[in-house]
């Protein structure tokens, strides 16, 4: 789907993760749009000011005092339809939340109108300190997004929260602002327990039975979760190329019964759960030991035994049902559908509302190659209670605040519903 092109500001603070700057300049360019770098000072001790001109294809400039002619700091401003800064540093957050105009970032900042996107980077002690947090509180306040930063390895041997996102989800981030896809902390306090990926069945140590889901469906809705404040546990089949969403706890599995296994572990105490992983429906009933060759096993391979796997979504439901969960456990699914010769993927869908008898339930039409592996996504989404809602064609970080918004919903009536027995 071609987008115009836009006018993007990538602001560059100086920290040691300024080079992944680079990534998201180039990104931004290759989708067609006009890039201005504005780095601080700072940053140019990092990456050299002719680098950010080479990626741009534009002029660097730290200061109001260059092309005072055209009044840089207004014309940059007010021109951009979107500004991003990766890094963001301590030192300038604390700027921006004083409406300091000491170089040409800060002065552009105080004259756009348009969405701002933050993406801090620094050491965990220094993200965690009450200054700081109070600033990234003031910052949201006034309509900009602090994104929440990446827990792993820092500058030298340590590890914790304050690495800069990877350029990939940056960007994503950033555009799905500007799309306008929320990013208020309402789920600040929830636990969201979320499933992504493909199971696996192993048919031999070299074959398996799956399918085409590449897991972004998941890990998008993980990444937004954990934006908007929730504490977001994974639990992820086959799909190590995605970038861990920020904070969240990642439990690896392979096939459909260690998948049922992991959930029904950490369901307990979760406040919703979204299984969004395409499940295998079968699985070979005796996978061999060893590889099995043509010629020789022949008629076990033309004969494959299967059988079926569990039904997650489902055993949940049950498991609410006689009280070894949460009863205001949200439990939320996902269809993938392609219709048939008697009934629409709308119809299959409501009809697979009933039978797991889940609170959400998201509609993808598969045929054509429409969704798995793709970047955008779209479908309807059935509520328990008989509602439905068109999702618009859009990224799969924007269907993912869709969901996410009417997650909430049934958080709150099924809270209310409680307090009302």
């Amino acid at each position: 789907m071609e987008t115009a092109s836009r006018n993007i500001v990538v602001g560059v603070a100086g920290g040691i993760a300024a080079y992944k700057a680079c990534h998201v300049i180039r990104a931004f360019k290759e989708m067609g749009d006009e890039v201005r770098v504005v780095p601080t000072q700072a940053a140019l001790e990092f990456v050299g000011k002719t680098t950010f001109e080479a990626l741009s294809g534009n002029p660097v400039s730290t200061t109001v005092n260059d092309a005072v002619d055209q009044v840089q700091h207004v014309r940059i401003g007010k021109e951009a339809d979107l500004i991003v800064i990766a890094p963001a540093t301590a030192d300038l957050l604390a700027r921006m939340v004083q409406g300091r105009a000491d170089d040409l970032l800060t002065a552009t900042l105080l004259v756009a109108t348009c969405p701002v996107v933050v993406a801090p980077a620094m050491h965990t002690e220094m993200w965690e300190h009450p200054a700081t947090q109070a600033n990234v509180a003031t910052l949201r306040a006034r309509g900009i997004v602090v994104l929440q930063p990446a827990h792993g390895r820092l500058t030298g041997s340590d590890t914790g929260p304050g690495r800069l996102l990877d350029p990939e989800q940056i960007v994503d981030l950033a555009l799905a602002a500007a799309q306008g896809s929320s990013f208020d902390t309402s789920l600040a306090g929830t636990k969201v327990l979320i499933s992504a990926g493909g199971t696996q069945e192993h048919i031999d140590p070299v074959r398996y039975i799956g399918n085409h889901s590449s897991g972004r469906q998941g890990f998008a809705l993980a990444e937004m979760a954990a934006q908007r404040g929730a504490e977001v546990t994974m639990v992820v089949a086959n799909s190590d190329a995605l970038p861990t969403p920020a904070g969240a706890t990642v439990h690896k599995v392979t096939s459909a019964r260690e998948m049922q296994a992991a959930i029904m572990e950490h369901a307990p105490g979760h406040d919703a759960v979204i299984m969004v992983a395409a499940v295998a429906d079968v699985r070979p009933a005796h996978p061999a030991d060893a590889k099995l060759k043509k010629g020789r096993d022949e008629a076990a391979l033309e004969s494959l035994a299967l059988e079926e796997n569990p039904d997650i979504l489902r055993g949940l439901v049950q498991a609410r049902e006689r009280g070894e969960l949460d009863p205001d456990l949200v439990i939320a699914g996902f269809a993938a559908e392609t219709g048939d010769a008697e009934h629409t993927a709308l119809e299959l869908a409501k009809a697979k509302l009933e039978r797991k008898g889940c609170d959400l339930l998201m509609l993808n039409e598969v045929s054509g190659n429409q969704v798995f592996g793709q970047q955008r996504n779209r479908g309807v989404l059935l509520a328990r209670d008989g509602q439905q809602r068109e999702v618009p064609d859009g990224s799969k970080l924007e269907v993912a605040g869709v969901i996410l918004e009417e997650l909430l919903r049934c958080l709150e009536r099924r809270r209310t519903s409680s307090q009302d027995k």
